[in-house]
């Protein structure tokens, strides 16, 4: 499955009403950690049907991040029947992304 661009006008039915977990990763195209993770989060995407993955860009989309306040990037928050369950900030390997989506905040690296 491919990443989904997350934006106020498909929030509710791309993630808060999603009947599988949804990885959001909230980054802007300047920003180089965000640049770091990207083929990780596309490759997790690729990888695991049983979830949605979706990017919300800050720059183009402020009010989603304030929303889910969102104060650094790159974000990635986990949420599961439309509450959030895990969230980390900053650069990570994959295997702390994958470890997210089991619902747990790895340190940070």
């Amino acid at each position: 499955m491919s990443v989904i661009p997350i934006t106020r006008r498909n929030l509710d039915e791309e993630v808060l009403r999603s009947d599988r977990p949804v990885l959001l990763d909230f980054w802007a195209s300047w920003c180089g950690p965000c640049r770091m993770i990207a083929p990780l989060v596309d490759e997790i995407a690729g990888e695991r049907p049983d979830i949605k993955v979706g990017k919300v860009n800050v720059d183009e989309q402020p009010e989603l991040a304030a929303r889910f306040g969102v104060m650094s990037i790159p974000t990635l928050v986990v949420l599961k029947n439309g509450r959030i369950v895990s969230q980390a900030v900053g650069a990570r390997p994959k295997g702390q992304i994958l470890a997210l989506l089991q619902g747990g905040n790895p340190p940070a690296v």
